[in-house]
């Protein structure tokens, strides 16, 4: 009887992660993550992809960026930042069709942090729930990859490969949407090279963090994963919302290098009050 009514919480919560969450208007994404999220700052201690992707939101989508320098899955919550995506929820589901990206894994996987594996699962799918008891739907992203090309060879090189694979199984475990950013940043980045790949750092050392090029770069990756795994499930195509620039996107399929620009200024915030 027991082990019946486990079966029957766990099809539930697959059901309730299937079921299409949505109001009555286009697509507002907020984005939850640390700094390969987060906005490109002044100082120049970190910047993500987040503005690159609110950029490619078209027909009315709109998005705010939360992502936050250093944020590992527990102190993007102790800190107060997923209560203010949380409130965020609150204030757009009634007239969006409301997201949010989940993309932790950078700082999590680091000795200070002290969150094991196991942990920082647990707190991916503590987030998704979250985000499905405040009435939005949950894509989880895998982290994406820095571009440190491995010393012995063999390409950039996959120091967040453990990250990745625990963020798929929480995603598959629940039935939650999920892209997996990883995969496709480190298949690009193989593909047009260490030389190439530098260009998007941030600074000439820092192998993380991106410039707005990159941003607008990768921004357009997450746009074409997220069409993609999204699609039509929620009874529109979100690909008329997410709207990758055309050539990116072909250069990306192909592994062309490609260093946008003519994008103009990048806003962490294009949802109307």
């Amino acid at each position: 009887m027991v082990q019946n009514f486990k079966l029957l919480l766990a099809g539930l919560a697959s059901t309730i992660f299937a079921s299409p969450i949505y109001g009555a208007g286009p697509p507002a994404f907020l984005l939850a993550g640390d700094s390969t999220t987060a906005i490109q700052n002044a100082a120049k201690t970190g910047g993500g992809w987040g503005n690159g992707f609110i950029s490619t939101l078209q027909n009315g989508a709109g998005g705010i960026n939360y992502g936050h320098n250093g944020a590992t899955t527990v102190s993007f919550v102790n800190g107060g930042d997923w209560a203010n995506v949380l409130a965020s929820v609150a204030k757009y589901k009634s007239a969006y069709t409301t997201f949010v990206t989940i993309q932790f894994g950078h700082n999590d996987q680091k000795a200070k942090a002290n969150i094991s594996v196991a942990e920082y699962k647990t707190n991916l799918q503590n987030m998704a729930e979250d985000v499905v008891a405040a009435g939005a739907t949950p894509i989880l992203v895998t982290p994406i990859s820095r571009r440190k090309f491995s010393s012995s060879g063999g390409g950039v090189a996959q120091d967040l490969a453990v990250q990745a694979n625990a963020t798929i199984a929480v995603a598959q475990s629940i039935g939650a949407f999920y892209i997996d950013l990883n995969r496709a940043s480190t298949d690009y980045i193989n593909d047009i090279g260490a030389t190439n790949a530098e260009t998007y750092n941030l600074t000439p050392t820092d192998f993380t963090h991106m410039n707005e090029a990159a941003s607008v770069l990768f921004g357009n990756m997450v746009s074409e994963l997220i069409g993609k795994s999204v699609g039509s499930a929620l009874g529109f195509d979100i690909k008329t919302y997410t709207t990758p620039n055309a050539t990116i996107a072909k250069d990306i399929a192909s592994g062309t290098y490609v260093f946008p620009s003519g994008f103009g200024t990048l806003s962490s915030n294009t949802l109307s009050a």
